[in-house]
């Protein structure tokens, strides 16, 4: 597969089968967030591996699934939740934490696990609180956000946009379409 065909199937996924993750893959999804490229090479993230199925059973009702979505849709079923979550932090003790080096690890992860076919859902709507105390994180450490890994049982489409509207929707088989700006629209100039 060609690159562009990667990064165009390397999407959001949010129903999984309930296989696990083979331990030497979530072990490489870390290395690549270890390796991760950073801004004066600061290295301010750490993460927290939750693959256990007690704990991720208590991560799950932690997390907020597909937003535009009615939960019905949206919401994994149980017979569908993730098998492994990341928990991604910003080390507050170190100096230069920063949105923009959390991307690039996230990045990272999100191709490392593709590239073995394993799907991934990064999600910001999470119950910060309830999940630092569940994971024991200390005070220094920021909870930035969660992905939630597997192998997805469903495909997820890039489709032309319609009217401006970026909602992504279900279509007849479950299967997500993402609506995507076109070139001319986000190209300003080339100079």
């Amino acid at each position: 597969m060609d690159i562009m065909e990667f990064l165009k199937t390397r999407r959001t996924y949010r129903r999984f089968e309930q296989k696990p993750v083979e331990p030497a893959i979530a072990r490489e999804i870390m290395e690549a967030a270890r390796i991760a490229s950073c801004g004066a090479n600061r290295q301010t993230l750490k993460y927290v591996l939750v693959q256990s199925p007690e704990m991720v059973a208590k991560m799950q009702p932690l997390v907020h699934w597909a937003a535009y979505l009615p939960p019905e849709q949206g919401q994994p079923k149980p017979d569908e939740t993730p098998v492994l979550f990341v928990a991604v932090c910003q080390d507050e003790s170190l100096p230069g934490c920063n949105d923009t080096d959390t991307g690039l690890a996230l990045a990272n992860m999100t191709d490392a696990a593709w590239a073995h076919g394993v799907g991934s859902c990064i999600m910001g709507a999470i119950d910060r609180p309830a999940i630092k105390e569940l994971l024991g994180l200390g005070e220094n450490l920021r909870l930035h956000s969660v992905v939630a890994f597997g192998y997805p049982t469903h495909k997820s489409h890039l489709v032309a946009m319609q009217d401006g509207n970026v909602k992504y929707y279900l279509d007849d088989a479950r299967d997500y379409c993402v609506p995507k700006r076109p070139m001319e629209e986000i190209l300003l100039k080339t100079l």
